[in-house]
């Protein structure tokens, strides 16, 4: 069953999604070359915990970091080490809180630097596609409504999304029911109800769809080595327009108020 959140259960939704667009915008400010990704994620560790919440990540199914940081070719799940950040690079920062039992889950990413052509479109299209989901995460509407929506933007634009790895509900848990992948049917799967919260993360490929899993277990990487994006918000369906509950900021379709003006256009993912 798809859970339905009320009350004061929206509340807390929507305190846990304050605070990880707080930390994602914190982090951004020390992304930089010559940045070991390691600081990254331990400075991430400092805001969470100065904010009274706790990763989401650390120690889900045994991961080793408090938040995912992926660079260039790495799609997902990112730990971050040792690695130092360069001039061009392309960084997604995949946040998850958990506040007072509930979990705020986002994710955003980078250019250091100005960035080529080639990858700000990316980025830019890869943006664009989150919002054109959430525009669709409607009550009445289908999962599938979604998808259908994020991958016809996205392959307009010449690129791909990754399938293995989608979107997911998110509450009490990281990973509730329904899975929301990045294609799919117009019309198919489960109809939306208001209440549900559900995180919408397009993950984009400027080549092939494909991906594969490095030898960490974790970290996901473009099977051809070319670049890839990543943005997610967590949504609540509402009786009207959908609710962005973890607005933090980044340019898209919000009106400001983390909901969606109108016209505008993870296997299980983090």
């Amino acid at each position: 069953m798809i859970p339905i959140k009320r009350g004061k259960e929206i509340d807390g939704m929507r305190r846990s999604g304050r605070l990880v667009a707080e930390v994602v915008d914190a982090l951004r400010s020390i992304l930089a070359p010559g940045v070991r990704t390691g600081e990254v994620d331990r400075y991430a560790a400092e805001l969470i915990a100065a904010r009274g919440g706790k990763s989401a990540f650390l120690g889900y199914r045994g991961f080793p970091g408090t938040i995912c940081i992926s660079v260039n070719e790495e799609v997902v799940h990112g730990i971050g080490g040792d690695r130092l950040l360069q001039y061009g690079d392309l960084v997604k920062l995949d946040v998850g809180i958990v506040k007072d039992g509930w979990v705020g889950d986002t994710a955003a990413t980078f250019p250091i630097g100005m960035g080529e052509p080639g990858d700000l479109k990316l980025v830019e299209v890869t943006r664009r596609a989150l919002w054109v989901g959430i525009a669709q995460a409607r009550a009445g509407n289908r999962i599938g409504d979604i998808g259908a929506a994020i991958e016809a933007c996205v392959r307009a634009q010449g690129f791909e999304v990754v399938r293995e790895f989608v979107g997911h509900g998110v509450g009490r848990k990281l990973h509730e029911d329904p899975q929301v992948p990045n294609y799919g049917r117009t019309g198919a799967g489960p109809r939306l109800k208001a209440g549900m919260t559900l995180a919408i993360e397009p993950m984009v490929n400027a080549g092939g769809a494909a991906v594969r899993l490095l030898s960490d277990g974790w970290t996901v990487v473009t099977t051809d080595g070319r670049r890839s994006a990543h943005f997610e918000h967590t949504v609540l369906i509402t009786a009207g327009e959908p609710e962005v509950l973890t607005d933090h900021g980044m340019p898209g379709a919000s009106n400001g108020k983390g909901v969606v003006a109108t016209g505008q256009e993870e296997g299980s993912g983090e």
